[in-house]
């Protein structure tokens, strides 16, 4: 199952926060693709995934905003 969370519009550190937070109700074996168009957001997300043990399966540049997908 993949979830998406839109984060477009959100700045440092928001679009983590909002990752966080949704952590919390997903459950194992989840896919989820965040959306979001903060220029850090590729760095931030990657330390996310690296300080709570996801796996970040990529982050992708989509011309003005990044798709990252982690698998929970």
């Amino acid at each position: 199952m993949t979830e998406i969370l839109n984060c477009k519009g959100l700045r440092c550190p928001k679009p983590v926060l909002k990752l966080a937070i949704k952590a919390h109700s997903i459950a194992a074996g989840t896919t989820l693709e965040i959306h979001a168009d903060c220029p850090s957001f590729p760095d931030d997300v990657k330390k996310w995934c690296e300080d709570s043990g996801k796996v970040m399966v990529s982050c992708v540049d989509h011309g003005g905003f990044f798709i990252a997908t982690i698998q929970f």
